[in-house]
């Protein structure tokens, strides 16, 4: 055992040595009251330069790797009573049942119109880049494509079997399904009976508080967190690996800018009528906790916080859209990659498709975003789906396994982003956008700046 600990330390004293100077670095800057933003991207930046180093002269990354998973891990810890606590406090505190109608309705629009919009991109871009072009079939031996879901299934599966035991599998739909049920009854029977839930409704209140202070101890670790991560992602992929498919990743992350710039960017200025520069500087801390940590549920904490902090939008609206959102908004992951995918298997099989295939391939992107709520991997599922749907070999897939986690990083953060954009949106047309402190810069309680 001793002997083992020795040749652990021995194989990753280097890895170890630069995350002690990253992180007490990072302590410094926020000692010294440098900006949350700003000390994120410091984390970012020592993270990449670290990682290449390790990978450049082969050394082991378990350090970074370790200390990154237990930053994913303490926020995967609030995901689920974050998720039953403040939907049922969001939804408890409407007056009818109509006006729940009413903001799904208002949340689903936005979440379907701007993933049709990512898979338009998707495509457009994916037809002018050919990142297919010259790439040879070479479809390793042991692949195995991944299992599309029966509509039975999916719907199975969004139904709660046993809450306790649904929370304890890390299942959020169920989670949140459950916690809807909860909701509707203490809205319909606080109607005719105030006082008979008035207790719960005091403790869902007193539990929100108490879990917001807790996403506020996590979100302070986030620059050491993004260091790590990023750091442990750009020592386990060398430069060399990623030359091949290079058209690939440059396609994917341009398609996902022109989203980012044209569609958040448009509802932003034209709809919500704001700056959006200033909006998405605002949004910054959600765009980089979902960059590094490739995971909508593991930013919903810290996207909790920003919405309401500094994008001013009323607890009531970010806590019924953000939770939603982190399980059925996928514009990067069900929108942009399944285009860009099938394309790029048709240009490596050689098979042209047609007008009808494009529209159906939109039209699948759409529908699947959604059908595939709460399954493991919904890129993938996604993306199988819409291969499927168009005839296309699956095995095509396994050609871009080796960089999808660097693209993953950019569909998560489209992601994260657009359930901000819709959160705003939908808070603005009920009136619950407080633009007055929006555009004074007015940020309260997250404390951001020195946290």
């Amino acid at each position: 055992m001793e002997n083992n600990l020795v040749q652990a330390f021995q194989d990753n004293w280097i890895a170890l040595i630069l995350s002690i100077v990253v992180i007490g670095f990072l302590y410094f800057l926020a000692r010294k009251r440098v900006g949350f933003g700003t000390r994120v991207f410091v984390g970012l930046g020592l993270g990449l330069l670290v990682g290449v180093i390790l990978n450049q002269f082969e050394l082991p990354y378990k350090v970074a790797s370790t200390i990154g998973t237990i930053y994913v891990n303490l926020i995967k810890m609030l995901v689920i009573p974050l998720v039953l606590v403040l939907v049922i406090n969001s939804i408890s505190s409407l007056a009818n049942p109509g006006q729940l109608r009413k903001l799904g309705l208002k949340t689903f629009a936005w979440f379907l119109g701007t993933t049709g919009a990512a898979a338009i991109i998707g495509l457009l871009t994916a037809l002018v880049f050919n990142p297919g072009s010259g790439i040879e079939q070479n479809v390793p031996a042991d692949y195995k494509s991944r299992e599309i879901p029966t509509f039975s299934q999916v719907i199975l599966d969004l139904v709660p079997v046993n809450p306790f035991s649904d929370a304890a599998a890390g299942k959020v739909v169920p989670i949140l399904i459950f916690g809807l049920f909860i909701a509707v009854a203490i809205v319909k029977l606080g109607a005719k009976n105030p006082d008979a839930v008035a207790p719960v409704k005091a403790f869902i209140g007193s539990a929100t508080q108490v879990l917001h202070q807790v996403v506020k101890y996590v979100i302070r670790l986030t620059p050491y967190g993004v260091y790590a991560l990023i750091a442990a992602m750009a020592a386990r992929y060398g430069l060399e690996t990623l030359k091949p498919l290079a058209n690939l990743i440059l396609t994917s992350y341009v398609a996902l800018a022109i989203h980012f710039v044209l569609v958040f960017g448009g509802l932003v200025l034209l709809v919500l009528k704001v700056n959006p520069i200033k909006f998405f500087r605002k949004a910054y801390p959600t765009i980089a906790v979902a960059f590094t940590t490739r995971s909508s549920y593991a930013t919903l904490p810290v996207n909790l916080e920003v919405i309401t902090k500094r994008l001013r939008v009323s607890p009531r609206i970010a806590s019924f859209v953000a939770p939603l959102g982190a399980t059925v908004n996928f514009n990067g992951c069900g929108g942009v990659w399944p285009a860009i995918v099938t394309v790029f298997v048709a240009q490596v099989y050689n098979i042209d498709l047609a007008l009808t295939d494009y529209i159906l391939l939109v039209l699948v992107a759409m529908i699947s975003s959604i059908g595939v709520a709460g399954v493991p991997g919904p890129a993938a599922i996604s993306t199988t789906v819409v291969l499927t749907a168009l005839g296309l070999p699956l095995e095509g897939m396994a050609l871009v396994l080796g960089v999808e986690a660097l693209i993953d990083m950019g569909r998560t953060a489209v992601n994260a982003t657009g359930t901000t954009v819709t959160a705003a949106l939908v808070a603005d047309s009920e009136g619950e956008f407080d633009r007055g402190s929006f555009d004074r810069g007015e940020e309260d309680e997250l404390d951001l700046a020195h946290a």
